[in-house]
């Protein structure tokens, strides 16, 4: 049961960087109270094209080994070049809910997967995670999947941890910082990692 009245309630919010010329995207995770404090951080990479982002994510949560996390938020279930997270198994693993959260319409990635990957488990994986569901944040329509607790709940967590924008403040953060992290370790100057967010979901 997720405590929305309680002032510092504790979301670990896990976003990634990638470009499709490295082999490896970058995970940041960043925990942060629902009033604005961070008060913990780490990092995982993920293979781009590959179907490892749910132990990635899964190692992020661990190697925090935090025991007063209210919710994991995830910036897109399709990541890295539709490596796929498994939002139950998360939930399931780590008895945290989960929600992951994007922002733009989109009629299904089916058709690029099966374009792209000759893999039917990575089609499965996605079929699995189900359709999103809209709903609106303040002035902001985003689109999400959860798991572990109600969508009341999950409209009411992601307006706590939104101000102004439609990304919510940890998922912002992480991105903000996964993209400093891979121009860093791979030196990419100021080229744009974020060439390929419309496919994500």
């Amino acid at each position: 049961m997720v405590r929305l009245e309680k002032k510092g309630i504790r979301a670990l919010g896990i976003a990634e960087s990638f470009t499709r010329g490295p082999p490896l995207s970058v995970l940041a995770g960043v925990v942060m109270r629902s009033d604005g404090i961070v008060d913990g951080f780490a990092c995982a990479t993920a293979t781009v094209g590959g179907m490892d982002a749910t132990e990635s994510v899964l190692k992020i949560f661990q190697s925090l080994n935090r025991k007063d996390l209210n919710v994991i938020l995830l910036n897109g279930c399709v990541i890295s070049w539709f490596n796929v997270i498994d939002v139950e198994r998360i939930f399931h693993e780590t008895s945290v809910p989960v929600i992951c959260v994007t922002y733009e319409p989109s009629e299904g990635l089916e058709k690029y997967i099966s374009e792209y990957f000759d893999d039917p488990e990575r089609l499965e994986a996605y079929k699995k995670l189900g359709a999103r569901e809209k709903v609106e944040i303040f002035d902001h329509t985003l689109y999400i999947r959860f798991s572990g607790l109600k969508k009341s709940d999950a409209v009411g967590i992601l307006k706590k941890f939104s101000s102004s924008g439609a990304v919510p403040e940890p998922l912002r953060v992480a991105r903000i910082i996964a993209r400093g992290v891979m121009k860093m370790v791979h030196g990419l100057g100021n080229q744009n990692l974020y060439k390929d967010d419309l496919i994500h979901e």
